[in-house]
Parts: C-alpha cells; sequence; structure tokens
C-alpha cells in the first residue's frame, strides 16, 4: 500500500498529470464537436431526402 501512495504522489507532482487532463479535455471537446456536425448534416440530409421524395411520390 506504501508502494501505491508513492506512486499516486509522484504522478501527482509530475507534469504528467496536468498534462493528461488538458489531452482529455481536448478530447471532450473534439467529440462534442464531432457530435454536432455530424447531427447537422443528418438532418439536412433527412430534410434533401424527405423532399426528394414529396417531389416524385405519386400524386
Amino acid at each position: 500500500m506504501k508502494n501505491f501512495s508513492k506512486k499516486v504522489q509522484r504522478f501527482l507532482v509530475s507534469e504528467d498529470g496536468p498534462t493528461a487532463v488538458e489531452y482529455a479535455v481536448m478530447l471532450a471537446l473534439i467529440v462534442i464537436v464531432c457530435l454536432t456536425a455530424i447531427r447537422s448534416v443528418g438532418t439536412n440530409a433527412a430534410a434533401t431526402f424527405d423532399s426528394v421524395a414529396g417531389q416524385i411520390a405519386p400524386s
């Protein structure tokens, strides 16, 4: 247990901890932007398909 606490303390003191947090935050922001873009493209594509289907449907 003492060995584990020393490793945790060393990790928190080193620069690796804050760097890992920064990368995690950047990754989360990138994922949010990607999901928003994909949702927008999907919504626009669905609207386009509905429009085309309405124009070619038999009246």
